[in-house]
């Protein structure tokens, strides 16, 4: 896995997690951890149990495309579930 730039602090209230598909790079985002529980966000982490497992070294790894991730992120900053 490679990831893009040096690392920021995560601040309080957040977590890091990258982003990315297995043949290229990966992004590290910072979200907040209020999207844990959220659906749209929650279908993401099972992806990544389906793809991983338990056992993956490292930092939480989504394996999906950046867009893909944004637009999540954007539905789940306008409110929206499905």
């Amino acid at each position: 896995m490679h990831v893009g730039s040096d690392p920021v602090p995560v601040p309080k209230g957040h977590l890091a997690v990258y982003v990315g598909q297995k043949d290229g790079d990966y992004k590290r985002v910072l979200v907040p951890v209020i999207y844990i529980n959220h659906p749209l966000f929650s279908e993401l982490l099972r992806e990544a149990e389906e793809e991983y497992g338990f056992n993956h070294p490292g930092g939480i790894t989504i394996p999906c495309r950046i867009s893909e991730f944004e637009r999540v992120q954007t539905r789940i900053q306008q409110g929206r579930v499905g």
